[in-house]
């Protein structure tokens, strides 16, 4: 497998242990453990919250539900703090959310409990490339931010590890950053069409359709003004924001089928 080429790459991505030093608050260890661009130093932007927790579900996410497009059992794939789960569990689907970080499934649970949902969705911790304890279980999967957290030689396996878990004819939903994202925007890797539509055909998938989304993140446009030094700040204009000014980064929304 070749390396995706067609943007600028991060020198170094987050380990999981990263991930749940940012779930616990620990933000200066998250910032002294990933490695950002060189356009992201010195000055790099300062955050005090997980800057994909939105308190709600991607409206990605609540559009698909909404068009009729999940069928349980559904499978959250790097769940987070669970706001995908919680939604479609609330509309009456079967659901299951999975995450590497024990501190973000232990949060979802107690925003679960607090709910009244704490019956209603199977959280658990685990690897996202080795689902092997799931084989053959689910009709659905939406992974909202994960596969772009991956490097190159692990995009694969994880899709197969995915499509392993699924039943003849499930759908994947799977939202990434695109390669329109800035070189100076700090975070995950950026993926072109051609990455996605050759990893996950290698790994199995049937892709139905590949589209131009945003995905909603938890900066605003208050946060970017008062940072104005800050690589992001920077490159503010050629970016768009929510109705609740909340900016949005360029994505991918794949619609792929198990064979």
């Amino acid at each position: 497998m070749t390396t995706d080429d067609t943007q600028p790459q991060p020198p170094g991505q987050p380990r999981p242990a990263d991930f749940d030093a940012l779930y616990r608050g620990d933000f200066d260890a998250f910032r002294r453990n990933v490695e950002l661009p060189d356009a992201a130093e010195p000055a790099g932007f300062e955050f005090d919250r997980v800057p994909w927790d939105i308190g709600e579900a991607q409206p990605v996410v609540r559009d698909l539900e909404a068009d009729g497009q999940f069928s349980s059992e559904v499978l959250d794939i790097g769940c987070g703090l669970g706001e995908n789960a919680l939604l479609l569990a609330r509309r009456g689907y079967e659901v299951c959310g999975l995450d590497a970080s024990p501190t973000a499934i232990d949060i979802a649970r107690e925003r679960a409990r607090r709910r009244g949902l704490g019956k209603a969705v199977d959280f658990g911790v685990a690897d996202a490339t080795d689902l092997s304890g799931y084989a053959g279980r689910f009709s659905t999967v939406i992974d909202s931010a994960l596969y772009h957290c991956f490097p190159e030689d692990q995009r694969q396996r994880y899709a197969e590890s995915v499509l392993q878990a699924c039943r003849p004819q499930a759908s994947l939903y799977l939202v990434c950053f695109s390669d329109q994202v800035p070189e100076q925007f700090p975070g995950p890797y950026r993926i072109s069409e051609e990455n996605l539509r050759r990893t996950l055909g290698d790994a199995g998938w049937i892709v139905r359709r590949l589209e131009r989304v945003t995905y909603t993140t938890a900066f605003t446009r208050d946060d970017l003004a008062g940072q104005p030094n800050s690589p992001l700040a920077a490159i503010v204009d050629g970016l768009g924001f929510d109705s609740n000014n909340r900016l949005l980064a360029p994505a991918w929304l794949v619609t792929a089928e198990h064979p």
